[in-house]
Parts: C-alpha cells; sequence; structure tokens
C-alpha cells in the first residue's frame, strides 16, 4: 500500500516535471516576442519550479528505496529535505519577481497584449493541470509543489487581465502591481509551509494531540505506574516513530509481559506509527537514559 502510494507520488511528479519543462522554454520565447517583463518574470518562476519540481521527483524515487545501515529509517526524510529546498527556491523566486516588478510601477513600458493573452490562456491550462494532478498529493513534498504551481495559475490569471485590458487602455503599470500582489499571497502560504517543514526537520512533535493520547491510552494500563522519555516525532510529515520508557508497578513474569506488549501493540495500531519502541522498566530499575543523562551533564560541569 505504502509503495503503491510512493508510485503514484513519483508519476505525478513527474508529470509536473514534464509539463513545466516544455513550458518554461515556450514562456522564454513568448516573453522575449512579447516584450513583457511579466511573462518573462513567470518564465523565470517556471524555472525554478522546474528545478524544484525534478528535484522532488528525484528525492521521491530515492524515498522509495529500502533502509540501509547508513540510513536505517529509509530514505522517506529525503522528501523533506525536496519540500525545504523547494520552499526555499520559492522564497528567492518571490523575492526576484518583486524586484522585477516594483522598479516597473515607476517606469512602465506597453508590451504586445495580444501574445500576452493567448501565452496566459496556455499558461493557466498547462500550470492547473499540473496542479489538478499534484492536489491528490498528500505529502508536504508535494503540497509545497501544488503551491508553486497555484502560485503560476495566480500569475497567469493575473497576466490574463492585465493583457485584456491593455487591449483597451494604455496601463501598464496594472501588470506590476497585480504581479506584486499574487507574489505576496503566496509568500505568506509558502512561509507557513516551510515553517511547518522546518519544525519536523528539527524534529518537533508533529501532532500534540496524538502525543497526549498516546500518553493518556499508555498511563491507563493497569501495570504501569509512570511513563517517562516519551518522544514522538516524524520522518516525513506522515511517518511519526515513538519511543517511550514504561515504569511497572511491581515485577511481572514474562506471561504477564507478553501479554502487556499484545495490548500496547493493539493500542499502537490504530496510530499512524511507522517505529515504536516502548521500554518496560521494573520498580527498583534506575533509568540508563536518566543515568546517562546525568553522566553527559556531569561531564559538561
Amino acid at each position: 500500500m505504502h509503495d503503491h502510494h510512493h508510485h503514484t507520488a513519483s508519476e505525478r511528479l513527474g508529470w509536473a516535471f514534464a509539463l513545466n519543462f516544455c513550458f518554461t522554454i515556450i514562456e522564454f520565447i513568448g516573453g522575449w516576442l512579447t516584450n513583457s517583463t511579466a511573462i518573462m518574470a513567470d518564465a523565470v518562476h517556471d524555472l525554478g519550479d522546474c528545478l524544484a519540481i525534478g528535484m522532488a521527483w528525484g528525492l521521491n524515487k530515492l524515498g522509495d528505496k529500502e533502509a540501509s545501515t547508513r540510513f536505517s529509517y529509509g530514505f522517506s526524510r529525503f522528501s523533506l529535505l525536496g519540500a525545504l529546498i523547494n520552499g526555499v527556491i520559492l522564497v528567492l523566486g518571490s523575492v526576484w519577481v518583486m524586484s522585477e516588478a516594483i522598479p516597473r510601477l515607476v517606469n512602465p513600458e506597453m508590451p504586445d497584449a495580444t501574445g500576452m493573452l493567448g501565452l496566459a490562456i496556455l499558461g493557466i491550462a498547462v500550470n492547473g493541470y499540473a496542479a489538478y494532478k499534484l492536489s491528490d498529493g498528500k505529502t508536504l513534498n508535494e503540497r509545497m509543489l501544488n503551491w508553486h504551481l497555484m502560485e503560476d495559475v495566480l500569475g497567469w490569471v493575473a497576466i490574463f487581465l492585465v493583457s485584456i485590458v491593455l487591449m483597451f487602455v494604455e496601463l501598464p503599470i496594472l501588470d506590476p502591481i497585480l504581479s506584486i500582489g499574487f507574489t505576496l499571497f503566496i509568500l505568506f502560504n509558502v512561509v507557513r509551509n516551510l515553517t511547518e517543514t522546518l519544525r519536523l526537520f528539527l524534529q518537533a512533535t508533529p501532532d500534540h494531540e496524538l502525543r497526549e493520547q498516546l500518553q493518556q491510552q499508555l498511563s491507563t494500563l493497569e501495570h504501569v505506574s509512570d511513563i517517562h522519555h516519551l518522544h514522538l516525532w516524524s520522518l516525513d510529515g506522515e511517518q511519526h516513530v515513538l519511543t517511550a520508557h514504561l515504569l511497572l508497578n511491581q515485577n511481572y513474569e514474562q506471561a504477564e509481559l507478553v501479554k502487556l506488549k499484545s495490548t500496547i501493540a493493539e493500542l499502537m495500531s490504530v496510530h499512524p506509527l511507522s517505529h515504536t519502541t516502548i521500554e518496560f522498566e521494573f520498580p527498583e530499575e534506575s533509568c540508563r537514559d536518566d543515568s546517562a543523562a546525568d553522566k553527559s551533564h556531569d561531564h559538561h560541569n
């Protein structure tokens, strides 16, 4: 099931890459022919998208590989790296568009409105279709790329509207105003996504409610008197890793411990956990992680 999910994600990214790459070439030629800096700006933006989608595609394929001794958790964390790089490219692209659009407020030039209209219709169709292909994607990587494509669709809608107005009125300043508007809108959403990606990178708890729920479920077990070192982090935003130490309220026999293990396994099975490590501690036993932390603390002092 997971392989199938990865396979379709890879296919969606492949489609988006092929469409974007072909269209970027058309855009550069079109921008040059129509003398439209807005289209040229969009072409550079699309070039950034191409690099980002190509990278995401490669990283997604890498995410399918089996775990190795060097990468013992597998390669799915690489898609998080892809989302991070894509976010950075998108922010840089947006800054570039702004740097192009702001000077045009002062010194606007009239482009070829008819050529712009034709390219805008094509742009909306191509990027819209690519965004539609990726909208099924659940990975952070695909969500980030979807924003790339939505940004392009909005950019083309802006160019479409401007080109229609320019056919009737000589108001070239509309073009940079719209470019700035849509870039700011996208920037806001990308920064939000980028923040989430960074949090996962820094191994923050991916889902506070889930953590509370797990803590609650484990502490209701009649054999358990205390829980500590409960860590929940995520490989890629979807596959979570849980580790916890359970202090038992007495020294149970092996048969009882086996029963407890299967009860815990049942409790955990309903949650999106890819790796679970639960350690039992007996009443007189001192926690190994605590003593290791103390030793490390003493060593630093």
